[in-house]
């Protein structure tokens, strides 16, 4: 059986990247051959926010010891774990789709070489009104995820870039097609795990 393919989606904060995902996981739902991983994550649920598993930090280095991780890492205070369970996934030959972080990616490329990374961009003015819309961060925080996101450059290797400065369902469909069109010329009726 071939093996699925690992994409690993990444984008500054406020580029739309959970909506993305959102998006891509609504429009795929029929299809048995992707599969949308959840991030474990040491921050409470929010109701308009990522669909993840929260965990204490108690429970993470349960799972972390117990080697229940394929990825894990930490960002801005919180730490971010990928279940093992994508491995059995791709071996099934499953398209996974993950949330990732871009620092993370050079590690991720050297555990899975065949990762499928996947950028979501937008302009720094709609960045800056999206981060002001969601009310999470002060005017400091905004400014220096700004200079964040200014600052960071295109991840070496192959990356897809979606542009999601406009409507949703514009960058959705692009990604959408991205996920299920690598599929292309693999067994029908595949069922992953």
């Amino acid at each position: 059986m071939v093996e699925g393919t690992l994409f690993y989606v990444v984008g500054a904060s406020g580029s739309g990247k959970d909506s993305l995902l959102r998006y891509g996981r609504e429009r795929l739902a029929g299809d048995p051959g992707v599969v949308f991983a959840h991030r474990y994550i040491t921050r409470p649920v929010e109701l308009h926010g990522e669909n993840h598993v929260a965990l204490s930090e108690t429970e993470f280095d349960a799972r972390l010891k117990a080697g229940l991780f394929a990825m894990h890492w930490g960002s801005h205070g919180l730490r971010y774990g990928i279940g093992r369970e994508i491995n059995f996934w791709l071996a099934r030959g499953c398209n996974v789709v993950m949330n990732g972080s871009r620092e993370y990616l050079p590690e991720a490329r050297r555990r899975y070489p065949a990762l499928h990374a996947v950028m979501v961009t937008v302009s720094l003015e709609v960045l800056a009104a999206r981060l002001r819309a969601r009310g999470r961060e002060t005017e400091g925080e905004i400014a220096g995820r700004l200079e964040r996101a200014r600052r960071f450059l295109r991840p070496d290797g192959h990356v897809d870039i979606i542009d999601n400065d406009g409507e949703l369902s514009r960058a959705g469909e692009r990604f959408a097609q991205l996920l299920a069109g690598s599929r292309a010329g693999r067994q029908d009726g595949l069922r992953c795990g």
